[in-house]
């Protein structure tokens, strides 16, 4: 047979054709024999497992004129006609090209006429997740009320994306990628049926490359049994599929070993002269890695036997590498391979990728960085006399704040421990209570109260709008920094600028106040440097105040903002009561709260 006629030739055509969906075929199996088969059915899965083969061979299976039939006999009329195509009452509809709501009425309008050919009406919407709104509220109405001689089949790789009140109405089934075992030898028997002569490292790769699908499996066989006429082997199949060969991993892999820059430039360069793709080449390098980093962590899991092609030498390189040093190699591919989409010289990028991975410090490869390397040299060169010390130190503090809350201190004010009166101001708009303090030593910030009048003014400026146009690539920076702080951050918006800070509004006070911690403020900052350039400081209020002082102009009161003290103002510290100070030392600024008493 034709090699161009592989895949249709091997297409399924009746349940036991069907790999890997055992649990969905004999579900659909029993529902046919005991005449209780489902009026509107949901087929989900990954691309290539075969959801619309299962759709026309259960349409097969209802219209056999030998059944209905647990199996299609795929030899009466209505068998053949459903195969070819030619009956008219069993309707396959691509949703992707006729997603709108004329179709669907179309449907609506025609399901109401019994079948003229066969007993039922089969309607097959392929990737019925594109279909728009509209045409799904059409649709609902038919899948409530459906007449007796109709079943719908709807087939999707998103059921994410499809109306709760769709999926309710129809019976799911999920359909699961294949396994590798399944894949060898359906394509094994293939091989067999064809003639083609194969070695089984080559079909085993061909089935790793498909990603559990059955389609992409025969079709990638296809394609290599045309380029190798002779015999299939797993070099034809590399050199097909732009695949890298396992001794130009290795080769990779020792140059990253030995921290060889010089020898990776020249591997790079023979790989793109052989045709090799450079996005396919750092997606691979990724699997190797991982494979490595499998084998160090588990070595008798036999996770990654079926992957490997010389086990004695990849296990020889595997113990070559730390487990911290393969995280960190396959964190930086793996930010490397998102910049490669869109990159204009994939090459080059490849290349420093390659060269990064050479370069990583023992710091970056450690997991936790210089700082946090130092601190726990510190903790653990630190004596036992001096833990002891601190211990000490601690437990006085504690009975010193125990003693301070029993004599009956003044919560959130009074006079200060110099007999000042207390600098603590309250949120603008007359607003009292819970104040989150961020006062602390010299390095600390202070609460001030500052006037919107000028950022009121600086709304329109055309330097903000600038600022604004570049507030996605702020969240952007800030995400890949550290997303927790993203998630707080995005709540806000920037909504003017001035003397080189953003007043970012914020609707959620929680989401303000945790922006407004100081580890948090230094990442946003720093990432507000590097795109802005001279607004690098971030200002925050809440949205309905700023609204509000948007709207009546001059009129508003001060805002209570997070900002640097100025020099002439005197340390917020100097005015606190003593049992703040020991609250502060004890548990940190930010879980302190000072509440004004009404």
């Amino acid at each position: 047979m034709s090699h161009i006629a592989l895949y249709r030739a091997w297409r399924p055509q009746t349940f036991q054709d069907m790999v890997g969906q055992r649990h969905i075929i004999q579900t659909l199996q029993n529902a046919i024999r005991e005449d209780r088969v489902s009026h509107a059915y949901l087929f989900n899965g990954p691309r290539g497992t075969g959801k619309t083969s299962a759709a026309k061979i259960l349409a097969k299976a209802v219209n056999c004129e030998r059944g209905p039939a647990a199996e299609p006999c795929n030899e009466c009329a209505a068998c053949i006609g459903i195969t070819a195509g030619h009956i008219m009452d069993v309707v396959e509809i691509d949703a992707a090209s006729n997603r709108g709501i004329d179709e669907i009425r179309d449907i609506r309008d025609k399901v109401r006429y019994a079948p003229s050919e066969v007993r039922f009406k089969v309607y097959i919407i392929d990737e019925v997740h594109m279909l728009t709104a509209e045409a799904f509220n059409a649709l609902l109405k038919t899948l409530e009320e459906p007449p007796g001689h109709v079943i719908f089949i709807l087939a999707t790789t998103e059921p994410h994306k499809l109306p709760a009140t769709i999926i309710s109405r129809c019976q799911r089934f999920d359909f699961r990628q294949v396994s590798l075992e399944e894949q060898t030898q359906r394509l094994l028997e293939i091989c067999s049926a064809e003639g083609i002569n194969a070695d089984e490292d080559a079909i085993s790769y061909i089935a790793r490359l498909s990603e559990g699908g059955m389609r992409d499996a025969i079709s990638l066989l296809e394609q290599v049994s045309a380029f190798g006429s002779d015999r299939i082997t797993l070099e034809a199949a590399v050199d097909v599929t732009g695949g890298m060969a396992a001794d130009q991993f290795y080769q990779l892999a020792e140059a990253v070993r030995d921290r060889n820059v010089a020898a990776v430039m020249p591997l790079v360069e023979s790989l793109m002269q052989a045709g090799k793709s450079a996005d396919k080449c750092l997606e691979n390098l990724i699997y190797y890695f991982r494979d490595l980093l499998v084998m160090k962590l588990a070595p008798q899991g036999g996770a990654v036997t079926e992957r490997v092609v010389e086990p004695e030498r990849f296990r020889g390189m595997a113990e070559a590498f730390t487990p911290e040093r393969l995280f960190a190699m396959i964190d930086t591919l793996n930010r490397y391979q998102v910049e490669l989409k869109h990159a204009s010289q994939p090459q080059t990028l490849f290349e420093v990728a390659l060269m990064k991975l050479c370069t990583l410090s023992e710091e970056q490869t450690s997991g936790g960085g210089a700082v946090r390397n130092a601190s726990a040299a510190d903790s653990a060169g630190a004596p036992s006399s001096e833990i002891n010390r601190l211990r000490h130190q601690v437990e006085a503090l504690e009975r010193k704040l125990e003693q301070a809350i029993r004599s009956g201190a003044a919560m959130g004010g009074g006079q200060s421990a110099d007999g000042g009166a207390s600098s603590r101001q309250p949120a603008s708009g007359g607003r009292s209570g819970a104040v989150r303090s961020s006062f602390g030593g010299s390095g600390g910030a202070s609460r001030s109260s500052v006037k919107l009048d000028k950022y009121v003014a600086a709304a329109k400026n055309p330097e903000f709008n600038m600022i604004r146009m570049k507030w996605n690539d702020v969240l952007q920076g800030v995400k890949e920094a550290k997303i927790t702080v993203h998630a707080w951050l995005k709540d806000g918006e920037p909504v003017s600028a001035a003397d080189g800070a953003v007043l970012v509004a914020f609707k959620n006070t929680m989401h303000r106040e945790t922006t407004e911690k100081p580890a948090n403020r230094e990442i946003i900052e720093k990432v507000m440097h590097d795109i802005l350039g001279e607004a690098s400081r971030i200002v925050t209020v809440m949205l309905k105040d700023w609204q509000s002082a948007f709207e009546g102009a001059g009129e508003q009161k001060g805002e209570t903002l997070q900002l640097e003290p100025e020099p002439s103002e005197a340390p917020e510290s100097a005015s606190r009561p003593d049992w703040v100070e020991e609250a502060v030392k004890l548990f940190g600024e930010d879980l302190v709260v000072v509440k004004d008493k009404d």
